[in-house]
């Protein structure tokens, strides 16, 4: 993938181009090496992708949700797993 102009990203990005994108963002950001306002629009940039890949992970949370409750509405339960609960 090119390096980005700093515009908002495109709506009709997978998931694994999201992450990918993010990826190149943090290394860029990593290196130190650019000048201020370019931090910063890439910074911008990395914002703008880590809510749109939310926005995915969210839908896709309703779907499996939908999908297991089933027709009846008496289908499978989910819980939001708590990796800091120690049970």
């Amino acid at each position: 993938m090119s390096e980005s102009s700093g515009a908002a990203p495109n709506g009709d990005l997978s998931f694994e181009e999201i992450l990918a994108r993010l990826s190149q963002v943090v290394e860029q950001l990593e290196r130190g090496d650019l000048p201020l306002e370019r931090s910063l629009a890439i910074f911008e940039e990395g914002v703008r992708l880590s809510r749109l890949g939310q926005r995915r992970l969210d839908d896709a949370e309703t779907r499996v949700e939908e999908l297991l409750e089933g027709e009846d509405g008496d289908g499978a339960r989910t819980r939001r797993l708590d990796t800091e609960e120690k049970e």
